[in-house]
Formats: C-alpha cells, structure tokens, sequence
C-alpha cells in the first residue's frame, strides 16, 4: 500500500466530517428560522381573550336540552307528480301530540345496511 492512498484516506475521512458539521449548521439555522417566522406569525394574530371576556352561564343556569316530536304535515293530493322545489312552499312540520317518542321495530337498529337481519 502506498502513502498516497493513506493520505487520500485521511483527507476523505476529514471532509466527510466536515460535511457532518456543515449540514447540522444547516438544521439548526433552518429550525432557528422557523422558530423566528413562527413568532412574527403569531404576533400578527388578534389577542386572547381576557377571563372577563370569556361567555358566563346565563342567570338561570345552564340552559337544557328539549325534545319535542315533529309530525310532517301533510302533502295535498295532486293529479301532476310535485317536484321537491313544489312542495316545500307552504309545508313543514308541527309538534306532535303523542309524547312518546317512535321507535324502530324490535331487534332492528333503523339503518340500511347496517348488517342485521332486519324487521321480519
């Protein structure tokens, strides 16, 4: 083996290090950016609000949930076929007397497709 091949080994060996170095500079410049350009960013965005602007409870205390049942109101009979943009004029919909709530058949979830056997 001759000496050049150790020299050109040796100078090999210290570039690649060399490299290792600069491209850590790199990494740590580039994080250091993106930290930078995240605070302006941030800077730029309205304040948070303070604990006396934040929404309270209303006097009443928290407000509940209601359940109302809905009957659809009736389509009038017609000789033309009605396109939905017809029927939705004048219809809606209106509480329902019965207080219990409908319910699916039994043994059956109410979905299509929902892998059961379905209603029989």
């Amino acid at each position: 083996m001759s000496t050049e091949w150790v020299h050109f080994a040796a100078e090999r060996s210290a570039l690649v290090g060399l490299w290792a170095i600069l491209m850590g500079v790199l990494v740590v410049g580039m994080l250091g950016g993106a930290f930078w350009l995240g605070n302006r960013i941030r800077n730029r965005e309205p304040r948070r609000p303070r604990p006396e602007e934040q929404p309270h409870l209303p006097d009443g205390g928290p407000v509940r949930e209601e359940q109302v049942n809905l009957v659809p109101d009736e389509i009038t009979q017609s000789r033309l076929r009605l396109t939905p943009y017809q029927v939705h004029g004048n219809m809606g919909s209106r509480p329902s007397p019965a207080k219990r709530r409908p319910r699916w058949s039994r043994g059956s979830s109410g979905g299509f497709g929902s892998g059961g056997l379905g209603a029989h």
